[in-house]
């Protein structure tokens, strides 16, 4: 079963696509704070930046098969764990960081960048149903799935590094 499931994991980046999917996020990457997501450890030893990559190609590759807008899922794919600090160390007032980081995602968002409806509903509902409200669009069902099944993969230590780190290769 581990073979089968590893077997799985292996993502098949075709450059065609991958430079358009450089293209929908590339004002997001140049963009320092962002690249500052790669200091915070998500799972494991997996960043935030690392993981939202892997969670924001998925989706991507996902949408643009399905004819949805793979754009904004790209985008606020990227964004979604925009929290920027350590949630294994930091605790706020607000409540648990499950509950409580895509708000912060979203309002970090919102200062740099001019999202459109969807990239702002995939951000604050990615965490659903911890975040009560059901999601919008589409788009951020496809979020909500692709960022669970990665968190699951990284946290038994199964996402294959190396396609993250071929992801990101070319984009920083």
């Amino acid at each position: 079963m581990r073979g089968f499931t590893k077997s799985k994991l292996n993502l098949k980046i075709d450059s065609k696509t991958y430079d358009e999917y450089k293209k929908c996020i590339s004002d997001l990457t140049k963009n320092e704070t962002v690249r500052s997501m790669d200091r915070f450890i998500q799972h494991n030893n997996i960043t935030c930046m690392e993981h939202s990559i892997y969670v924001s190609y998925i989706s991507y590759s996902i949408c643009r098969r399905l004819n949805f807008d793979y754009r904004s899922a790209a985008r606020g794919g990227l964004l979604h764990d925009f929290f920027l600090y350590d949630w294994h160390t930091t605790k706020t007032n607000d409540g648990l960081h499950g509950f409580t980081h895509p708000y912060v995602a979203l309002k970090n968002a919102n200062k740099l960048f001019k999202l459109n409806d969807v990239e702002k509903d995939i951000i604050v509902k990615h965490m659903w149903p911890l975040t009560i409200k059901l999601p919008k669009y589409k788009e951020t069902f496809i979020i909500v799935f692709v960022d669970k099944y990665c968190a699951f993969l990284e946290s038994v230590r199964l996402a294959n590094k190396a396609n993250i780190y071929e992801l990101m290769s070319n984009i920083f």
